[in-house]
């Protein structure tokens, strides 16, 4: 399997100003708005998409822009006044995500059963007269349950010893039964492919949320006697957490979602990767597996074509859990790109007094990939605690390594609006 890695390459001026010194600040609070707004204050709750409802204008033809697109304004051309708005804003946004990066992220199909065991999760799904099937691993922390759970793709880069210690489930989720990596575009396989077509122009990391929206649709089901189906979170490592974004983006019932070390094709901004030295180029993410869209081919050579960013893929989870662990020390994941992403999608947190939901932290010593960092432990058990066990109100920080700090400032020409209600 490969993985990414630092590649020394000559690329292309960086286009972020440098900040020499670490950044390590809670962002700040607009007056009257209490700390830790709880994460489902705007999301109903069990609902994989509050959004379906709304009306989603067509975005038309795509006009080049370098800076980044603003999460504000909808398609319309007006923006967002109230807090109210961002519910059909954030639907234009999946829409767009869908349309021009992921694919479609098909909804939940016709027939949806499982069981949910001490040590494992079975799912079978049926939809337009086709049928696949694919199960998880569950291991318990001690006590007495019914447990939170954090669903891990790909079983590694996660430190669950602590997940596991925190009082909070493990749910081990192979993402490749669903759609495999290693095949052609017009070939992809896995349940998800099994049951919308081989050449289905949707690409594996949407497949791959697709099936953590079936995980919990069984956990929902199973009557919440062994998981709880309302404290879920997801991360991934790598390829995994570009799965893990995606997951949690796509999913309203992801309660904490924590992508580690994603790279191009996860948080990084796509139109950002580009001019970051080392980074690993659009054109080589998409070609390396089909993780994403077959549309997005055609933004390869120019990002700022792309009427979305990640910034805004960031803001999808809004007000949600959100802790974002990227490694400074390898230039090919693109961490100031994705500094950036952090940095845009949070102003949306700001607007919806939830900014001490989201938490970035990239100032860490070692740079092995994948590895587990005594710098994460303290974020991850205070997220666990404030999302899915309930118990605990600290509030989000970003600390950004000087080595890969991002100027959000000299990629947007727009404001953050202070909404109503």
């Amino acid at each position: 399997m490969r993985i990414h890695r630092h590649r020394p390459r000559a690329w292309a001026a960086a286009v972020f100003l440098a900040v020499a010194s670490l950044t390590a600040t809670a962002l700040d609070t607009p007056a009257g708005v209490a700390n830790g707004l709880r994460a489902d204050a705007y999301v109903r709750p069990g609902v994989e998409d509050d959004g379906a409802d709304c009306a989603v204008p067509d975005p038309g033809a795509v006009t080049a822009n370098i800076k980044l697109p603003d999460p504000f304004t909808r398609l319309d051309g007006t923006r967002i006044s109230a807090t109210s708005d961002w519910r059909c804003r954030r639907a234009e946004i999946k829409k767009l995500g869908e349309r021009f990066v992921y694919g479609e992220k098909h909804g939940k199909p016709a027939g949806v059963t499982g069981t949910v065991s001490s040590t494992g999760i079975t799912v079978n799904v049926t939809d337009q007269g086709r049928s696949s099937s694919f199960s998880a691993k569950v291991e318990l922390p001690s006590g007495s349950g019914p447990f939170p759970a954090v669903v891990v793709l790909g079983g590694f880069g996660a430190d669950t010893a602590t997940i596991k210690a925190s009082g909070v489930a493990v749910i081990t989720y192979d993402p490749l039964v669903v759609g495999r990596e290693g095949t052609p575009r017009n070939n992809k396989q896995g349940a998800f492919y099994s049951l919308y077509g081989s050449s289905s122009s949707t690409g594996l990391l949407m497949a791959w949320a697709w099936g953590a929206s079936r995980i919990i649709d069984v956990v929902e089901q199973s009557g919440g006697g062994i998981l709880q189906a309302d404290a879920i979170g997801v991360t991934g490592c790598s390829r995994y957490g570009k799965g893990a974004f995606a997951v949690g983006a796509f999913d309203q019932r992801i309660a904490l979602t924590m992508p580690i070390e994603s790279g191009t094709a996860g948080v990084p901004l796509y139109r950002g990767v580009p001019g970051e030295g080392g980074a690993q180029p659009l054109s080589s993410a998409y070609s390396e597996q089909p993780w994403l869209g077959d549309a997005f081919g055609s933004f390869t050579g120019n990002p700022a074509n792309l009427p979305v960013d990640t910034h805004e893929i960031v803001a999808m989870v809004a007000p949600r859990g959100l802790f974002i662990m990227e490694n400074p020390h390898i230039d090919w994941l693109g961490a100031r790109s994705g500094s950036v992403a952090a940095l845009g999608g949070a102003e949306v947190y700001k607007a919806l007094g939830a900014e001490h939901n989201i938490t970035y932290w990239s100032d860490i010593q070692d740079g092995t990939h994948c590895a587990v960092r005594s710098e994460w432990k303290t974020p991850l058990q205070q997220n666990l605690k404030k999302f899915l066990l309930k118990t605990g109100n600290d509030p989000g920080v970003f600390r950004i390594s000087g080595k890969k700090a991002g100027n959000l400032s000299a990629w947007r020409d727009w404001q953050t609006p202070v909404l109503t209600g």
